[in-house]
């Protein structure tokens, strides 16, 4: 074989090699944590809820009437994507009375992505308590929790949160 045989197919195999090399870049989804929480911690509002009981819905409901005061629809939930899964109630821009502290309780939350299960303390029903996830995007998340056979009540609520932290 000659030299100019031989440089020709080197460069030939060398061009062939670097050509058929190529990264392929495949987008890595959001798990639910990553939503929930977005990188260091997300605030939600609520803004709607939902009655449905034995099978029947009442429709949304505004937040606004699940509160006593006008100062509390305001109020938000903060989950940290830290280890400690830590979660906070704060007040909203409108508080009820100007010694209140900005934040009203801290816990912690936990998150089952098998079942797609949400543990944390609501003010309104106390807990933790699981929570169903019936969806959950970036800005927008639906919660429900069953309270079959529970005193007598078969229903279950449904709460719509959202957020404008990414």
């Amino acid at each position: 074989m000659t030299l100019q045989r031989f440089l020709t197919l080197a460069t030939g195999l060398l061009l062939l090699t670097l050509g058929g090399c190529s990264e392929t870049i495949e987008p890595k989804p959001l798990t639910y944590t990553q939503l929930l929480t977005g990188t260091e911690k997300k605030a939600w509002s609520l803004v709607s809820f939902e009655v449905i009981d034995e099978g029947e819905a009442s429709g949304p409901i505004p937040a606004r009437n699940l509160f006593n005061n006008p100062c509390e629809a305001d109020d938000q939930y903060v989950f940290y994507a830290n280890a400690e899964r830590k979660y906070e109630y704060t007040n909203g821009a409108t508080k009820c009375a100007s010694s209140e502290p900005d934040v009203l309780f801290t816990d912690n939350w936990t998150l089952v992505n098998a079942n797609a299960t949400l543990e944390f303390a609501f003010p309104l029903l106390g807990g933790p308590l699981p929570y169903t996830v019936k969806s959950l995007s970036s800005t927008s998340m639906t919660l429900e929790i069953y309270l079959d056979d529970f005193q007598g009540i078969d229903a279950s609520y449904r709460f719509v949160f959202s957020s404008s932290t990414r």
